[in-house]
């Protein structure tokens, strides 16, 4: 019996061990991608994607919205009701609920930064 409890045991320390590499190896990754995207002078949607952690097609697949810019309202009611339903307390996942915000906070971004272009170019 404790010969089953120490595998167990064993093959579950690997399997999450793995699990953390490979993670660690993903961010890795991604923080060398980013950091090439901001050397190079990449555009004003890139550095947003590196501030926020996520990409605007991301943030628009993870709220379900579509469009060149997203209806504010459609992504408000998206975000609240993700919000809530990935609640810790009615047994959501907190990660899960982190990823709604940071794909809020990204279409904020890019709207404001629309509005703001869209305002300098009325004015010239």
């Amino acid at each position: 019996m404790a010969k089953y409890i120490a595998q167990i045991i064993l093959i579950g320390t690997q399997v999450i061990g793995r699990a953390f590499a490979r993670a660690i190896r993903q961010e890795f990754a991604a923080s060398q991608e980013a950091a090439r995207n901001k050397g190079s002078g990449q555009s004003r949607t890139s550095e947003a994607n590196v501030r926020t952690g996520i990409s605007l097609e991301e943030a628009m697949q993870i709220l379900n919205v579509e469009g060149n810019p997203p209806d504010p309202e459609k992504i408000k009611k998206n975000f609240e009701n993700l919000f809530e339903a990935n609640d810790r307390s009615k047994g959501g996942s907190f990660y899960l609920q982190s990823k709604v915000v940071r794909a809020k906070e990204r279409l904020d971004q890019e709207y404001a930064s629309q509005k703001a272009e869209e305002k300098s170019e009325t004015q010239k």
